[in-house]
């Protein structure tokens, strides 16, 4: 009988996310990836900057396993539970206070024990009586107390064969204090006396606990101001997190309200919402009339009205009515967990440039002990001396730490993803960062993305001599029957006519002559008009409709409509007709008790915000295509409007598919802007997809960033900033090689002091660290 045990590859996987403390540097990390990657079915990834190990396991593999076996390798760890690690700080939290303690401690006694050391270096004659044990006594506290995390993961490391940062900062520690305790107490001394506090500091006395003492003050300075940025860094990401509400108020079938925990809200449950309140979870309003803040979630600063049927978003704010919400997703299936989830994966991953530090980092360790070993024995056998040997081989090992390197990549892109959330930008992973860089042609979808994707009217010709007003009225009121999306559009504006006036509104001369001047609407007609009732309705398929309207036989549709029915039509009209058409415009005609009035057409109408964010990507150097399943005249209508001059129009999915890979083969690196289901494999075969947010779970699903924003201007912002990022992370790896190489060479020709070289390389990764904060002030086009 066989047996039906699943293989690894084919047993379910679950992802667990650890919070790991202690981690310094790309080498840390890595420690962390090989430990738990050799656990049986285990793959993992972790983030030095984030602290986050994301790892995929069999299902059925303990988070308590996972977590002794990253204890074993020297770092500390905890499962994160709830939305995101962003949102439980405690062992960050707790990290930094104790980084903090033994910063306070090792400073209070560095400055003493640096102030002895150099008076006694430069004036011999004040050594007193035990002056050894004084120095000792201030230096241990700071090289075996403060120091002891460094130690500890640095032994940890040796017990697995791995070394990081921490074992060249430990070494130098350990040997600049074993080195001084013997010619503290184990040489004849009598030194010269040295001339001025910085030759003190460069060339006096061989003693180094104050080397060893400062390393550790510029070490811990470095690593705590590194966690405090990373917690800056990583504040957008707890803002989004904390937009979620913490209680919501339910009604119950008899109408009472009773107040719970979120967590205990279910989908379908009714829950109220009162001006200033924040929206519990996404649902659609059945009862009230609001204006939704959604600024936090979208980057829109201008409010959206919320009637019922409309859809609202969890964490955005009520701001001026009472809402009754039903429930349509709690818990992790919310678009705010669904955010943060994108958010914090996209932090998980790695990038190129990051994979490219963590394997320098995994060589670059050794080749610093052995460079640091080369150093001694080449001041020993040049004749140099002892102390002078010791003192290269220290300056080797301290100012060779890559904490910089390993801190180059994760903190930019770090710093990238929580920007991008407030701005309503979303990227699913860093190679869409890297992705961006190359893009040089940018194809848009039409319908639904650069198009506001629901019909409206667009023009409104009517027969001269006729009453405007009641010719709309009347037309709308027969519309009103129909659920067609053309019908739907022309009753919207006849309730509200005026409120949205259209691109054109004429008179037209009832024979043969000219047309009369295109008299366009100004006055806003506030609030909704009620419309008239429709008597005897019959929706014709394909042609159009026909009914009785205020006691007016009315018919609406095409032309072939009007003459089945024997209404003739003007010729002016007949040219206003042909001219929408033109235009790629639906355009029906409109006729009362036999006689063709007016010609209404609808379309598809741009967005606001479409021609501005064109020409913001062709000031970028980018080409643009509109690419759609619409007929030619549509597309080339809507393209005209916004700036694009290159149009393929009437393809199918599979179609938009062949054109991406055609610019492709061409050399071009091609990002794709879409929103619907027939996008999806567009974007998933595009170098850079982009999903428009309220689009298809399809078209979410394939692209590599979301625009939240119901504005196309997130499309350049998305990619400057990517590309704003990628500057930042090379410019940071630029410091970090360059700081490295030039300086190995100064400490190996003994003009680097050692405890100069622990103060540089400090401040190589707050410089690091500085540069990718600079990303926070990002603001696109704004």
């Amino acid at each position: 009988m066989e047996s039906s045990t699943l293989t690894a590859p084919e047993q379910e996987r679950v992802r667990v996310r650890l919070a790991v403390t202690g981690m310094s540097c790309a080498s840390c990390s890595a420690r962390v990836e090989r430990a738990l990657n050799r656990m049986d079915g285990v793959t993992a990834a972790v983030n030095v900057a984030t602290g986050v190990a994301t790892v995929d396991a069999p299902d059925g593999t303990g988070a308590n396993d996972l977590c002794d076996t990253v204890i074993a390798a020297g770092y500390g760890a905890t499962e994160i539970t709830g939305r995101g690690p962003m949102v439980d700080t405690g062992p960050e939290d707790r990290a930094s206070a104790d980084l903090f303690r033994r910063l306070m401690v090792a400073l209070l006694l560095f400055f003493p024990l640096a102030d002895l050391s150099i008076m006694f270096a430069v004036e011999p004659s004040t050594r007193i009586t035990g002056w050894q044990w004084i120095l000792l006594g201030l230096a241990l506290p700071i090289v075996v107390w403060a120091a002891a995390p460094l130690h500890k993961r640095a032994l940890a490391g040796l017990r697995t064969g791995a070394t990081s940062m921490d074992t060249l900062v430990s070494i130098g520690i350990t040997s600049a204090t074993l080195w001084s305790i013997v010619t503290l107490f184990l040489r004849d001394r009598d030194p010269e006396p040295v001339h001025g506090v910085w030759n003190a500091i460069l060339h006096a006395d061989s003693i180094y606990l104050e080397v060893a003492g400062g390393v550790t003050v510029f070490v811990l300075a470095g690593r705590y101001f590194e966690a405090k940025a990373k917690r800056r860094a990583g504040g957008a990401l707890r803002a989004l997190a904390a937009l979620g509400a913490k209680d919501v108020t339910v009604l119950t079938r008899d109408g009472s309200e009773i107040t719970i925990p979120i967590d205990e809200l279910t989908e379908g449950t009714r829950f109220l919402v009162r001006p200033g309140e924040t929206i519990a979870t996404d649902g659609l309003v059945v009862e009230g009339h609001s204006s939704v803040d959604a600024s936090a979630m979208t980057g829109e600063s201008i409010p959206v009205e919320a009637v019922p049927g409309t859809a609202v978003t969890g964490g955005t704010i009520s701001l001026t009515g009472r809402l009754v919400v039903e429930a349509a997703a709690v818990g992790a299936d919310t678009r705010l967990a669904g955010m943060i989830r994108l958010v914090e994966e996209a932090q998980a991953g790695k990038a190129a440039l990051q994979r490219l530090a963590d394997r320098i980092s995994g060589v670059f360790v050794p080749v610093v002990l052995a460079l640091a070993t080369l150093t001694f024995t080449g001041w020993m056998i040049s004749g140099a001396g002892l102390d002078a040997a010791i003192g290269a081989g220290l300056a080797v090992l301290v100012i060779a730490c890559p904490c910089a390197l390993g801190l180059a990549t994760p903190t930019a892109l770090m710093v990238a993803s929580g920007r991008g959330a407030q701005l309503g930008i979303f990227i699913k992973g860093h190679d869409a960062l890297e992705a961006s860089r190359t893009v040089d042609t940018v194809v848009f979808d039409k319908t639904g993305t650069v198009t506001e994707g629901a019909m409206t009217v667009a023009a409104v010709h009517i027969l001269e001599g006729e009453d405007r007003t009641e010719i709309i009225r009347l037309a709308a009121g027969l519309e009103s029957a129909s659920e067609h999306a053309v019908a739907a559009a022309i009753t919207a504006y006849g309730r509200t006519a005026g409120a949205r006036q259209p691109l054109v509104d004429s008179s037209v001369a009832s024979g043969d002559g000219a047309e009369s001047s295109i008299d366009v609407l100004t006055a806003v007609d506030a609030g909704s008009r009620e419309l008239p009732k429709v008597g005897d309705f019959t929706a014709l398929p394909g042609l159009g409709a026909r009914g009785t309207v205020a006691g007016r036989t009315a018919l609406i549709g095409r032309p072939t409509l009007l003459s089945d029915a024997g209404v003739s039509v003007s010729s002016g009209l007949q040219r206003m007709l042909e001219r929408e058409q033109k235009f790629g415009r639906t355009a029906v005609y409109f006729a009362v008790d036999g006689r063709a009035v007016a010609v209404i057409a609808v379309a598809d109408t741009a967005r606001p915000s479409a021609a501005a964010a064109i020409e913001r990507l062709h000031g970028l150097g980018l080409r643009t295509l509109l690419v759609t399943g619409d007929n030619a005249f549509a597309a080339q209508a809507i393209a005209d409007e916004i700036g694009i001059s290159e149009v393929i129009a009437e393809v199918l999915p599979e179609g938009k598919v062949e054109v991406l890979r055609s610019l492709r083969e061409q050399g071009r690196r091609v990002a794709m802007v879409g929103d619907g289901i027939n996008d999806g494999p567009a974007l998933a075969t595009a170098d850079l997809g982009l999903a428009i947010g309220r689009g298809t779970d399809v078209a979410i699903g394939a692209a590599d960033m979301i625009l939240v924003r119901d504005d196309l201007a997130a499309v350049p912002d998305a990619i400057e900033l990517a590309q704003a990022t990628l500057r930042t992370i090379r410019g940071n790896m630029v410091w970090a090689f360059g700081y490295n190489v030039a300086a190995i060479p100064v400490a190996m020709a003994g003009l680097l002091n050692p405890l100069l070289a622990g103060a540089a390389m400090a401040f190589s990764s707050l410089f690091v660290v500085w540069n990718s904060l600079r990303l926070r002030g990002f603001r696109g086009g704004v």
